[in-house]
């Protein structure tokens, strides 16, 4: 499974706030306690798969199968 890539994040109001963004559009904003734990997660860990767990914005391992499944052959 490819590593995530294209995540950013920028520290807004000091630590008060956090936006991701993902290949420059921003994705999503943690505020005060949730903004605290991510910042500490980044700091602990690879910052790119931290970001994209966050975000919800992460492969499954299902993309490749899914591909071949009746219902979307046709797409």
């Amino acid at each position: 499974m490819p590593q995530p890539h294209g995540f950013a994040y920028e520290q807004r109001e000091g630590a008060a706030a956090v936006v991701i963004t993902h290949h420059g559009r921003p994705v999503t904003t943690l505020r005060g306690s949730r903004a605290e734990r991510f910042l500490q997660e980044v700091a602990a860990g690879d910052a790119q798969l931290v970001m994209a767990r966050w975000t919800g914005n992460y492969k499954r391992g299902n993309e490749r199968a899914a591909r071949g499944h009746p219902r979307n052959r046709g797409r």
